[in-house]
């Protein structure tokens, strides 16, 4: 099997590696099959879509709709190296899963509008699948209501023109959508249960996402949510697109 490639930009080595054994985890992927690149790190190395079954993009502690000005240059070199890459994966309609970040940066390269009226606090929220959501392959055999964690400060308040939306919630109404045939994202994290919610919670305690003295409870209500059913997204995307 061709690997997949996952782009993930957390400099914080603890948050970085519990991302990455999720998406092994949840993915049903090796680390032979799961190539990573930490794009915070380093620039992208040069790379051939061909050599991968598809690309995934992690959440982030960057926010695209930032001012500019605001940026740090290692963000702004994030954001171009992605942005060079979704021309060509959706230019290839080539097999593509955005989480959190990655639905920021799909949907602002699409000229969807990305800012912070739609954040959502740390936690689990119920997501509803919209009736395009119920006929697309890659939510086939998941509820039309399930639970899955967020924590954003942005999210997608207008929907690109090309895009379908395939997911909603209460407080954010663009919680998944896809752009041609393969190319996907969401707002949710397909990927994430407890424990690794828990972990982020104390790397990123101090980031804005909730006060600090709140984490605990935070941390506590993630421990009795069930999101069980999210990360079928994720295992169901990797055996569509897996290719020899």
């Amino acid at each position: 099997m061709k690997p997949f490639l996952l782009l993930a930009s957390r400099a914080e080595d603890a948050a970085a590696d519990t991302e990455y054994e999720a998406f092994l985890r949840y993915g049903g992927l090796t680390e032979g099959q799961l190539q990573r690149v930490r794009m915070e790190a380093g620039p992208l190395p040069e790379l051939t879509l061909a050599d991968y079954s598809g690309v995934i993009v992690g959440g982030s502690p960057f926010n695209s709709s930032d001012p500019v000005e605001s940026k740090s240059p290692v963000q702004r070199r994030v954001e171009n190296e992605l942005t060079a890459l979704l021309d060509q994966i959706v230019h290839r309609d080539f097999p593509f899963l955005g989480a959190c970040y990655g639905i920021a940066s799909l949907g602002a390269h699409r000229g969807g509008i990305i800012d912070t009226t739609y954040g959502e606090p740390v936690g689990a929220v119920l997501i509803e699948q919209t009736d395009a959501g119920r006929a697309d392959p890659l939510l086939a055999g998941l509820p039309e209501t399930f639970h899955a964690f967020v924590g954003h400060k942005e999210a997608c308040r207008v929907l690109p023109e090309d895009a379908v939306l395939l997911a909603t919630s209460a407080r954010c109404p663009v919680q998944m959508f896809r752009v041609g045939q393969n190319v996907y994202a969401t707002q949710f994290h397909p990927e994430l249960d407890a424990d690794g919610l828990i972990t982020r919670i104390g790397v990123y305690d101090r980031h804005g996402y909730f006060p600090p003295e709140q984490a605990e409870a935070v941390a506590s209500d993630a421990r009795r949510a069930d999101v069980s059913h999210a990360p079928g997204v994720l295992r169901t995307f990797v055996q569509r697109f897996a290719r020899l």
